[in-house]
């Protein structure tokens, strides 16, 4: 990971930028596309998974930090939604027995190394149901300067789901964050991203 373990769980001690309260605007205007079992990996908080819990789809969010995932329980119990929430490593995925008919991603695979990304996406593959899809938010190379995760190109998404999927679509989008880190990292603006919707091949 291009953090480490430590860098995030810091990140919680306070308000990360990523956490914003509520589920970002893509899944919002995807969610009709959204049809059965979910799984929000690298979930933070929870947010994803209980958006789609509130619309009757059986949920399930993972993510590495014992934190966040202690925040997401105590959501779920205070909406009086039943979701899985796990402490679990997104590169080992293949290791998992459950499959899933969605999976959800909003800015875990831009954190990722290039070799990580080969084995995450591997790790897609495996809980996902043959016909199952991937919906995917991440930081975009339009995105100006250096400040937050590694950006990525729309071609490294290609590259990244070219074997044994199916990309639907890749769409222009913004990431929405918290105000108090637009003014000076982003110019005041939400950083730019990319919504990638890819289906596994049988």
């Amino acid at each position: 990971m291009t953090h480490d373990r430590e860098h995030f769980r810091s990140s919680y001690d306070g308000s990360p930028p990523w956490d914003i309260g509520k589920p970002q605007p893509a899944f919002h205007a995807a969610a009709d596309k959204v049809v059965g079992s979910v799984l929000d990996a690298g979930c933070g908080t929870g947010e994803h998974a209980l958006l789609f819990a509130a619309r009757g789809h059986a949920a399930t969010g993972f993510d590495f930090l014992k934190e966040p995932i202690a925040a997401a329980r105590r959501k779920a119990v205070e909406s009086s939604l039943v979701v899985t929430f796990l402490v679990k490593d997104a590169l080992k995925l293949d290791e998992w027995t459950e499959r899933f008919d969605n999976v959800l991603d909003s800015g875990l695979f831009h954190v990722f190394s290039d070799a990580d990304r080969i084995g995450y996406v591997r790790g897609l593959k495996t809980v996902l149901n043959p016909g199952g899809r991937v919906f995917l938010l991440c930081f975009s190379d339009a995105t100006p300067g250096t400040e937050g995760p590694r950006r990525v190109s729309q071609s490294e998404l290609r590259h990244a789901f070219a074997d044994g999927w199916e990309i639907h679509s890749i769409e222009p989008v913004r990431l929405e964050i918290r105000p108090e880190y637009r003014a000076g990292a982003f110019s005041g603006e939400d950083p730019r991203g990319w919504f990638l919707i890819a289906r596994r091949l049988a």
